[in-house]
C-alpha cells in the first residue's frame, strides 16, 4: 500500500467520523432539528408578545425537538392558561411543558 492510498484511507475516515458526529441522539439535536426548534422558539415567543393579554416578557421558551417549555412568572391563572393555549396554536409545537409560576 502505497503512503497516497494511506492518506486517501485517513482522509475517508476522519470524514466519516465527522458525519457520524454530526447526527443527533435522543438527548442531542441534528443541525436540522436546533433550527426547527429555533424557529418554534422565535414564533412562540412572538405569539405571546403579540397578545396584550400575555405579559410575554416574563415567559421564557425554550424548544427541544418540538417540545416547548414555558417558565417565568404571571399574575393569574387564566394568563398561564392562555400563554400555554397561543403556544399550542403555533404550527409545528408537538407538547407544551408548563412551567410557569403565579406571583
Amino acid at each position: 500500500m502505497t503512503i497516497r492510498k494511506l492518506g486517501q484511507m485517513l482522509l475517508a475516515f476522519t470524514l466519516t467520523l465527522m458525519l457520524a458526529a454530526c447526527a443527533g441522539s435522543a438527548k442531542q439535536e441534528s443541525t436540522g432539528e436546533y433550527i426547527d426548534d429555533t424557529v418554534l422558539t422565535s414564533r412562540v415567543k412572538s405569539a405571546l408578545l403579540n397578545d396584550p393579554n400575555v405579559s410575554g416578557l416574563s415567559i421564557n421558551v425554550e424548544t427541544f425537538k418540538g417540545t416547548v417549555q414555558l417558565s417565568g412568572f404571571v399574575k393569574t391563572v387564566a394568563e398561564r392558561n392562555l400563554a400555554v393555549k397561543l403556544s399550542r396554536a403555533v404550527p409545528g409545537v408537538r407538547q407544551v411543558k408548563n412551567d410557569i409560576l403565579i406571583r
